[in-house]
């Protein structure tokens, strides 16, 4: 799968809900992201800009860091979230 050419910072915080990430605060345009501790996963922050357009390395990056946190490929996180 592809990634997405035109998500959105607001588009990639919603798919990121599913996962049980929320909004924990807002400095400027970026806004950061928290999912709680689980039994099988730490506590996980990360901060998404909140443009129009993502650029491709920026939301691969950002991809491949929440993959890491859920201990799933890329290829399956973006099944998950875009489907």
């Amino acid at each position: 799968m592809k990634l997405p050419r035109n998500l959105s910072g607001k588009d990639l915080i919603r798919s990121l809900a599913r996962l049980g990430y929320v909004v924990s605060r807002q400095k400027g345009s970026h806004i950061r992201l928290t999912r709680s501790a689980t039994y099988n996963h730490p506590e996980h922050h990360i901060s998404i800009p909140n443009q129009d357009e993502l650029k491709v390395g920026l939301l691969a990056d950002i991809l491949d860091d929440v993959a890491a946190t859920q201990g799933i490929t890329r290829e399956a996180l973006m099944e998950l979230l875009f489907g």
